[in-house]
């Protein structure tokens, strides 16, 4: 009985150490410093629990297998947490034929966005770009499509956006002086 209650507690300590751990580096990526450190704190403390549990109980090779379990269901767990929490920006880039009719809908519904037109291999088109919070990507690319079935969507992280103030930057044709394209 003992042995069982072990394993699962190893499944149930990996699971809670890897989905903390997953969360964590999306925060790390996004530079979510404050938020990233204190999950790798909470982390640290369950995996040694887990770790030690597993290697001082060497004639319970079980107990290598509840770490593995733990660790790909943790892994699934963290996954599905980040994306529901959707944290972050992403710019999404929309290639369409009808831009003048697909931006005037995303600017009536609220989004902020620049046009760029073109000319592809096959007649004018034009590019949207719209930076939206991340979970509200999915949703703005179904207004676009309902409005241009063929339109195309390439999404892309943000992590800076705007312009910074840097003190004594020469200017430039592109930027006033003092100011520079943040990133």
């Amino acid at each position: 009985m003992t042995v069982l209650v072990t394993f699962w507690l190893i499944v149930l300590a990996r699971i809670t150490d890897v989905t903390l751990d997953t969360i964590r580096t999306v925060a790390i990526i996004q530079g979510r410093r404050v938020f990233a450190a204190v999950l790798g704190s909470f982390e640290a403390v369950v995996y040694i629990c887990a770790v030690a549990k597993v290697l001082l109980n060497m004639n319970h090779p079980v107990y290598a297998l509840a770490y593995g379990l733990g660790f790909a269901s943790g892994t699934f767990l963290g996954i599905t947490i980040e994306q529901r929490l959707a944290f972050g920006r992403q710019l999404v880039s929309l290639v369409t034929r009808k831009g003048v009719e697909l931006a005037k809908v995303l600017r009536a519904a609220g989004y902020r966005l620049a046009e760029v037109r073109g000319h592809g291999g096959d007649g004018d088109l034009t590019i949207l770009y719209v930076e939206t919070q991340r979970r509200q990507a999915r949703k703005l690319i179904r207004e676009a499509v309902a409005v241009d079935g063929n339109c195309f969507c390439i999404v892309n992280d943000v992590r800076a956006a705007g312009f910074t103030k840097r003190p004594n930057a020469p200017a430039s044709p592109q930027f006033p002086a003092g100011h520079t394209a943040g990133l």
